[in-house]
């Protein structure tokens, strides 16, 4: 007689059925996923998959981190870290795989950091890569994908309805690009989409409403910026030109379909965009003094952070509230990489 019991092959966790066990592992913090993926290779399949990234979501039990990317104060190498849940400390990734590069792109979906392009330094100077890495926040590993159909640095990018647009920058020789390609995680794919209207290069990008915004960023070697924002319908797949008073950015984050920005021009004021009402305002950085320090941007916990980027000025971590206002919308935080910081992501996983 046959017995009635499921064949327990196939089983993530035996005597559950998959659905069940899918949930309880969706369960665990996020801080013991790498001990986690050594348990199978189904456990590490799940792990790494959209999937288990669509559980967590409607599980409630997702969690935002935020990584830093530091010009080690020693070596110089660019390395990048991740804060501590009591932020209390900071911890170093595995270095990035390949030649040390720079002027490179970098996004995060689906819990993956995936950093793309650049430029490394060869016998005849400056070298345009092609090369994608993937950082999986679940497993702590880098692992290389697809790369890029052009290589390129100094190009926007961002992710915009489960797809990763790179758009414009420079390529062989330092020339300009229009050309933009879309990249799909699920099928390691890249593809062409319709290039910008013209190059465009040292700009910012991001995805908003399900639009595409180019902003920013020159158009030839001379000073100054496009003083509008080139927008990408993926549905009639079309650019068109928002006037907008564009601004030359020098580093930016988004939060709440907005984005804020430290520009050229005035780096003791955030600049914030709101697409929807294709609008700016100005929000003062309380500083004092004339000392120039410049700030990395970075978003987390629904608020607003600003690096120094020079370790030796004494200037403590900016955090800017946006839902508040008056004297309790900026607070100060001990919070700092361990060097002078780059560039920062949060990874929600």
């Amino acid at each position: 007689m046959a017995s009635s019991n499921p064949p327990m092959e196939g089983l993530l966790i035996p005597g559950l059925p998959n659905d069940v066990a899918k949930l309880c592992l969706a369960l665990v913090p996020r801080l013991e996923f790498p001990v986690m993926s050594c348990v199978s290779r189904a456990w590490k399949a799940l792990l790494q998959s959209k999937e288990f990234h669509i559980i967590r979501r409607e599980a409630g039990t997702l969690e935002e981190w935020l990584y830093a990317l530091i010009s080690d104060p020693r070596s110089q190498a660019l390395q990048w870290q991740v804060l501590s849940l009591d932020c209390s400390h900071w911890t170093s990734l595995p270095p990035m795989p390949g030649p040390m590069r720079s002027g490179f792109g970098f996004v995060v979906i689906d819990g993956k950091l995936l950093v793309m392009g650049g430029s490394c330094q060869g016998t005849g100077g400056l070298k345009p890569v092609a090369d994608v890495l993937k950082y999986d926040s679940a497993l702590n590993r880098w692992s290389k994908v697809a790369s890029m159909c052009a290589a390129r640095y100094e190009f926007a990018c961002t992710v915009l309805g489960g797809r990763v647009f790179a758009v414009g920058g420079r390529g062989e020789s330092g020339k300009n690009l229009s050309s933009v390609e879309v990249y799909d995680l699920q099928k390691d794919e890249w593809d062409h989409v319709p290039s910008l209207n013209r190059a465009r290069w040292g700009s910012i990008a991001f995805g908003i409403e399900g639009k595409l915004y180019v902003m920013g960023g020159r158009a030839s070697l001379t000073i100054g910026s496009p003083r509008s924002i080139s927008v990408y319908d993926p549905f009639t797949k079309e650019w068109g030109e928002v006037k907008s008073g564009s601004v030359m950015v020098l580093a930016h984050a988004c939060l709440d379909k907005k984005v804020y920005c430290i520009e050229w021009k005035n780096e003791r004021k955030l600049a914030v965009y709101d697409p929807a009402q294709n609008a700016w305002k100005s929000v003062p950085i309380p500083l004092t003094g004339s000392l120039s320090l410049g700030f990395c941007l970075g978003s987390f916990n629904g608020k607003i952070l600003l690096f120094p980027r020079r370790t030796d000025s004494g200037c403590k971590t900016l955090v800017y509230d946006p839902n508040t206002s008056g004297s309790d919308d900026w607070q100060t935080s001990a919070v700092y990489p361990l060097g002078p910081c780059i560039s920062c992501a949060t990874i929600t996983a």
